[in-house]
């Protein structure tokens, strides 16, 4: 089998670009934009060799698992691309949940799995990292944003020795596809990414992420550069924000840093 987009994408003009194996599908995806690729492009493999994750950590994905990059260039700020990043989450753990869905149709007595997101950029089932996401823009040279949104998705494998214990789609009972997967995922992103448009939907899209959001409520830890922020998780803002609520009751912005929920975080994300 190989990779197509979903009838959604097609309808809604979606070029796609697969590869049998790449270093990283966000560097190809901005390569392409920097010689003038301006149509909205996926570009997708199930085995990435060079990925990064944020931080600019590794993000290896073997043969068979998912690593999917989409190209939007859009007239939009840096502020207003960065909360593209939730629309993706969103749909990408839509497009979960549909397959797991078809697979448990196939399979009956299989458990109902819960898809959550973990601010700012993970995908966990039962406490378990599943999904990995980086956003990255850049200006071109007709004056557009860049945006690039990758996902990287455990689908016959998960690392091991991760901060956060990571699982796979297969160790999970789902036995759907890379790219079963991916056809998901492209139509699920044109659905999210019209209800976002360009920003101006964040309202909507925060609140559907707040309905799938882990650790709300939550003690929470977030470690940024020296400092550790601890308290509880308390909502997202309109500009995608993490609020937390400290043991003073004040409501702390978190813009970027590493978030420990639980023990990790009652012990200070150590």
């Amino acid at each position: 089998m190989t990779f197509s987009l979903g009838p959604k994408a097609t309808s809604a003009g979606y070029r796609l670009a697969a590869f049998d194996k790449v270093g990283s599908t966000n560097a190809e995806a901005m390569a392409r934009a920097r010689t003038g690729e301006r149509d909205p492009t996926w570009f997708v493999t199930t085995e990435q060799t060079a990925g990064r994750g944020r931080r600019q950590r590794v993000w290896i994905a073997p043969r068979g698992n998912l690593a999917s990059s989409v190209l939007e260039v859009m007239d939009i700020s840096p502020a207003v691309a960065a909360t593209m990043g939730f629309a993706f989450g969103l749909a990408h753990a839509t497009a979960l949940q549909r397959v797991s869905v078809e697979a448990n149709l196939r399979l009956a007595g299989a458990d109902q799995l819960q898809y959550l997101l973990k601010w700012p950029n993970d995908i966990l089932v039962r406490g378990q990292k599943l999904c990995g996401l980086l956003l990255e823009a850049e200006a071109v040279t007709d004056g557009r944003l860049a945006v690039v949104a990758g996902i990287g998705t455990n689908v016959i494998a998960a690392p091991e020795g991760t901060p956060t214990p990571a699982t796979s789609l297969a160790a999970l009972g789902v036995h759907v596809g890379a790219e079963e997967l991916f056809a998901a995922l492209s139509d699920a992103w044109v659905e999210f990414r019209g209800i976002w448009d360009n920003g101006r939907g964040f309202g909507e899209i925060r609140k559907l992420w707040l309905d799938r959001a882990f650790g709300v409520g939550e003690p929470v830890a977030i470690k940024t550069g020296t400092a550790t922020v601890e308290g509880t998780f308390d909502t997202i803002d309109d500009t995608g924000c993490l609020i937390v609520r400290t043991a003073e009751g004040k409501r702390m912005p978190i813009t970027a840093g590493e978030v420990y929920f639980g023990t990790a975080a009652s012990l200070g994300a150590t």
